[in-house]
C-alpha cells in the first residue's frame, strides 16, 4: 500500500529529487515505490512530513491524508531519560524527566526508554530536539542507529558499526566526522551499545 500511496504523491517530481530531500538514495527510495522494502519509522515520518500526510496515511490504515487514525486500545508509557548528544558525547544524564506513550504492542515487546537529541549531527534524519525511542539491547546489527555509552558516563547517538579493530560511531551530517575506538579503548573505557533507536517522535 505504502508504495502506491508514494507514487501518487510524487506526483511529477522525480524519485531523484524525493531522494536528495530525505538524504537518501534514489534506489533506496524506488524500492519502497516498488514493495522492495520499507522505511524505517523515523524515515516513515520524514515521508510523512515531506508529503504532508500522515503515516496512517502512508501505511494505508486511512484515507484521509491529514488526520491520524483514532487508536482505540490504551497506551502505555515508557520513562523519557535526560538527553542524548547528536555531535560529541555529553553526560548521560539517567534521572526520569518525563514519560511518553507508545502501542502495547511495542511496550510489550521489549524494555524502551525514551532520550531528547542535542545537536545536529544526525541531521536531518534526526533533529535537535527531536525524542528517539530506544529499546534496549547490548547487541546491534551494523549500520544501526543507536545510543551508546562511552566511559560509563557519555552517551551519543550515531550509526553504529563493529569489528575485529573496533568500533565506529557514524554520524549523518557530514559535517562531523565518525568516532573510532580501538578494540583495546572498547574495552578499556568502555564503549557498549545501549540500545537501537527504533522510532522518532518530532514537536512541531
Amino acid at each position: 500500500m505504502i508504495g502506491k500511496r508514494l507514487v501518487l504523491l510524487r506526483g511529477d517530481k522525480t524519485q531523484e529529487e524525493v531522494a536528495l530531500a530525505l538524504g537518501i538514495s534514489r534506489a533506496r527510495y524506488a524500492h519502497w515505490e516498488t514493495g522492495r522494502a520499507k522505511p524505517g519509522s523515523v524515515l516513515l515520518n520524514e515521508l510523512a512530513e515531506y508529503y504532508g500526510v500522515t503515516t496512517d496515511y502512508l501505511l494505508g490504515r486511512t484515507e484521509n491524508p491529514t488526520e491520524q487514525q483514532e487508536q482505540q486500545e490504551h497506551r502505555d508509557e515508557i520513562p523519557i531519560l535526560g538527553r542524548v548528544a547528536a555531535g560529541i558525547p555529553i553526560e548521560a544524564a539517567q534521572d526520569v524527566v518525563g514519560r511518553i506513550e507508545v502501542s502495547p504492542h511495542m511496550a510489550s515487546s521489549g524494555e524502551f526508554f525514551a532520550l531528547t537529541v542535542r545537536g545536529d549531527s544526525m541531521a536531518p534524519e534526526i533533529r535537535e530536539g527531536d525524542v528517539v525511542i530506544v529499546r534496549q539491547q547490548a547487541q546491534v546489527e551494523n549500520g544501526t542507529i543507536s545510543v551508546v555509552m562511552i566511559n560509563g558516563q557519555d552517551a551519543t547517538v550515531k550509526k553504529f558499526y563493529a569489528s575485529d579493530r573496533g568500533v565506529r560511531l557514524v554520524p549523518i551530517n557530514p559535517a562531523y566526522e565518525p568516532l573510532f575506538f580501538s578494540a583495546e579503548e572498547v574495552a578499556m573505557l568502555p564503549v557498549s551499545v545501549l540500545g537501537r533507536v527504533v522510532e522518532l517522535r518530532r514537536g512541531y
